[in-house]
């Protein structure tokens, strides 16, 4: 398929670029480096043999989330999003923009939001998870109260959030330790943004705002898989609620207020999955370059056994009509 809009696509600033070096052996973090820090040149001929028309780029992980001090952590979203809002406006027909947020400090977030939308054409924003707020084993989530200015903001701007994993603290790692291959895409990663997800739901966020558009990637951080179950014991009128918020059930919000993309969960029966579950019109194709190839991502969803007008929605058609793209 031509003409491909892919939107976990991912860069890092000379801030940033360290922190990508964990997830990859010595010679094959120097391939990737490389292309994290690259724009204009084999990002685009990879694109251009993958079929990918135009990418939404995002910083890495965890980046701005794990920076303890507010200011700085201020400072480098906005260094990192001025450095985007740069290389984007060189080929702004293949390149859209999610911001970079401070998350550690809501109003300097919604500040920046603004900033990167209104002045900067950005398309959203994409978070890495909990932010690390004035300590390195605080871990401070977004369905807190003192978010929902901030969430005001993103619904008033009428931009989609996308909620991207980042590990779980070492405090919150005993029940992996000493086993390192269960951190990052292998298995951390989705259960600490689907718990984080599911908290948005539960502190009744959508019931306040309703318009709000998450972003969850991987086919959905292992939420669709569960989302009956779930919504079935927790919703306010299900099972044992426990202090639940939210009025309606789970399942209703996850189909009203998520997306989910493909980006680096490239099986059909997951796909499927996630599009029989919140509709193929919330599904969109992605690649999570340069941490998954694009050519695996495309050879992959090309192929996929899913009819032709499907294929055409979460390649191409859903990101037009959630980011409005001409």
């Amino acid at each position: 398929m031509d003409n491909k809009i892919a939107l976990e696509e991912h860069f890092a600033s000379p801030d940033t670029i360290g922190d990508s070096e964990r997830f990859f052996t010595h010679d094959l973090w120097q391939v990737r480096r490389r292309q994290l820090l690259d724009f204009q040149e084999e990002r685009i001929e990879r694109m251009d043999a993958c079929g990918i028309g135009y990418a939404i780029l995002s910083l890495n992980a965890p980046a701005v989330q794990a920076i303890t001090d507010r200011q700085r952590a201020i400072d480098v979203a906005r260094r990192a999003n001025d450095l985007l809002a740069e290389q984007v406006a060189r080929r702004p027909a293949r390149f859209g923009a999610f911001a970079a947020l401070p998350l550690q400090d809501p109003e300097a977030a919604a500040r920046e939001l603004e900033r990167a939308v209104g002045e900067l054409g950005f398309q959203g924003a994409l978070v890495n998870g909990f932010s690390q707020v004035g300590s390195e084993d605080d871990s401070t989530y977004y369905d807190l109260p003192q978010y929902w200015p901030f969430w005001a903001e993103v619904e008033r701007l009428g931009v989609p959030f996308y909620l991207h994993p980042r590990n779980p603290l070492p405090s919150q790692q005993r029940s992996i330790e000493g086993h390192p291959w269960l951190m990052g895409p292998a298995w951390a990663f989705s259960p600490e943004t689907g718990v984080h997800a599911l908290r948005l739901i539960g502190s009744g966020l959508f019931d306040a705002h309703p318009k709000l558009q998450i972003i969850l990637g991987h086919l959905g951080e292992l939420v669709q898989n569960n989302i009956w179950r779930t919504s079935h014991w927790a919703s306010a009128n299900g099972k044992n609620p426990l202090g639940v918020k939210a009025t309606r059930p789970f399942i209703d919000y996850f189909r009203e207020n998520f997306n989910l993309t493909t980006s680096g969960n490239f099986r059909t029966i997951a796909m499927r999955n996630a599009m029989d579950e919140i509709g193929s019109d919330r599904v969109l194709f992605s690649s999570d370059y340069p941490f998954e190839t694009m050519e695996e991502a495309a050879q992959w969803f090309d192929r996929a056994e899913i009819n032709d007008n499907d294929r055409q929605k979460i390649g191409r058609d859903n990101a037009r009509r959630l980011f409005r793209l001409d």
